[in-house]
Parts: structure tokens; sequence; C-alpha cells
């Protein structure tokens, strides 16, 4: 029971952060886009930080529930975070949440359930060979790498998507090393952990992820990022999980038929809340306006913005003077 209550705060946490984190990097100049000056503007904006405190409580919930339980019980209960951030949005822009809210909400939840139900998470499995610990860690840091070369290629609105699905898989690779520093910690000791490479490569994930994440939400509404991290960051930490932690799930074919079907769920329902109204950027969302008759919804920049030519600029000619010949 404590590892749902822990998990569900760290969701609440987090998605309340993501809001107001978004709602300040819209702000932050264009060209700070995936370039550190990015962070440092933003550490001059009040939400933000108060967003990122947000975030910061709900990371460190998130690892004391991953000290408790298995990574693969609750990355699902972290996706959970959606809701809670829609639930502010809501707030913000006074939308009701209407069937499609509801739709996406009954969703993750039988989503979340239901892998859990099925899968049944355990830990205490065979540790990984130290071969098969970097092939799963390379796999996921080169998809990352893949992502965000791919997007840098992409309109900006596509480009927050793909970024945001980076993010949200080092996240995932961040829970897992996450829960291996605590488990350390708690067997051998602060100094076993100081001399372990885990811990730094938390917090490499850390910062690079929150540069990508903060990018993605610079470059686009909410709904356009915060989805594909929250649908992203549950696979990647149960394929970490799974891969090199020792977690097992239950691997009947009726058990893993659930858990596909689980996992499905759980991506559709972000999907749809992602899309609801409410979260800002989303079809009919409007700020300080209540119903369904809200305005449409603002076009973003679609490409990335052209860099001035004085080239292309036309020719003004010569100024006519006094003694001009007017013609």
């Amino acid at each position: 029971m404590a590892v749902f209550l822990l998990a569900l705060s760290a969701a609440c946490f987090l998605g309340l952060g993501f809001v107001l984190q978004q709602h300040a990097a819209q702000r932050a100049p264009r060209a700070d886009l995936l370039h550190w000056r990015l962070l440092l503007d933003l550490l001059r904006m009040p939400e933000w930080l108060l967003g990122t405190g947000f975030m910061v409580i709900g990371l460190i919930l998130s690892a004391l529930a991953l000290n408790q339980g298995e990574v693969s019980l609750v990355e699902p209960l972290l996706a959970t975070n959606l809701i809670f951030a829609m639930a502010l949005a809501r707030v913000l822009t006074r939308q009701t949440l209407g069937r499609s809210g509801w739709a996406g909400v009954v969703l993750l939840a039988l989503g979340v359930t239901v892998f859990i139900v099925a899968g049944r998470p355990t830990g205490g499995g065979p540790p990984a060979s130290e071969l098969r610990h970097w092939l799963v860690i390379g796999t996921v840091v080169g998809l990352t790498l893949l992502l965000v070369s791919f997007a840098r290629r992409l309109p900006l609105f596509e480009e927050a998507t793909l970024l945001a699905l980076a993010a949200g898989l080092l996240y995932g690779l961040q829970d897992a090393l996450t829960r291996t520093t605590t488990q350390r910690l708690d067997h051998q000791g602060l100094d076993a952990v100081l001399r372990s490479w885990q811990p730094y490569a938390v917090v490499v994930a850390g910062v690079v992820g929150l540069l990508l994440v903060q990018s993605a939400f610079e470059a686009a509404p909410l709904r356009m990022s915060l989805p594909a991290l929250t649908a992203a960051q549950p696979i990647s930490g149960i394929a970490c999980a799974v891969g090199f932690l020792g977690d097992r799930l239950r691997v009947t074919p009726g058990a893993l038929a659930w858990e596909v079907i689980g996992l499905i769920a759980i991506v559709i329902g972000v999907v749809v809340i992602g899309r609801h109204p409410a979260l800002p950027g989303s079809t009919g969302s409007t700020a300080g306006t209540g119903g369904s008759g809200g305005s449409p919804e603002p076009v973003g920049p679609a490409d990335r913005p052209p860099e001035a030519s004085t080239e292309d600029a036309p020719d003004p000619g010569p100024s006519a003077g006094p003694g001009a010949d007017p013609g």
C-alpha cells in the first residue's frame, strides 16, 4: 500500500510541475531550443522554479516508491501524472472534463490496473550479466540520440513530440538506475554508492532529460509533448527493469496478452487525455473562458523561423533628393 501511495503522490507532484514548467517555457526565446542557456533563462522565471520544485518533490517520492517496489510496478502508476496535469490545466482553462476526458481517465486507470494484476511484478530475479546490462542501457541511449537527431529536421510541433519521447526514454532509464542506487545505499552504505557509477548516471540522465523536455515544452503546446513523455517513460522503465534489474512479470500466454492490452490502454488513455481541451494548446482550450465555446487553438510556428538575410531584401533604389526628376 505504501508503494501505491508514494507512486501516486509522486505522479501528482510531477503532473503539477509539468504544467507550470510548460507555462513558463513557452515564453523562453525560441533561439534557446536545445541549448543549455534555456535552463539559465528559465531559472529567472518564478513560475518555472515553482514547477521545478514540484517536480523535485515528485522525483523524491518516486525514488522512495522505487526503493520499496519494483520498477515494473511503480512505472505504470507514475503514468497517472497526466491526470493530475489535466486537473491543474482544467483550473487554468476552466474547461469541464467531458466524455473524452473521462474516457481517457478510465482507459488509463484500467490499463494500469490490468497490467499490474496480469503481470504481478516481482523482484529478486537473478542479476543480469554485465553485457546484457550495457546492451539495455546502450539501446535506450541510442534510441534517445536517434530521436533527438531526427527531431532537429522536423517542424517545431513534430519536434516537440520526438523530444518528449526521448526525454521519456531517459527518465525511464533514470528510474531503473535510481532503484539500483537506493538498493546499494540500503545494503552497502553511502560509501559504496559514491564509488559506483549509477548515481552519477542518474544525475546526467536527469539533467539531459530536463533539457529535452523543457525544449519540447518551449517548442509546442503541452498536448504535443506531455502525452509522449508520459507514455514513453513507463515502457522504457519496465524494459530496463526486466532487462537488467531482475524484475519478473508473468509470461504465460494469457498473462502476456493482458499485459500488452494494459500497456496499449495506458498509451491510448494518455493520448486521449493529452488531446483534451483542458490542456493548454488543445483544440478548443481557452484561458479564462468556460464551456465548450472556446476559440480555436492558436496556430504556433509550424516551421523553424528562417534566419534574417539581407540578400533577399528589396532594393530601395536611389533616394530622391531635392533635385530629383519627379517623373
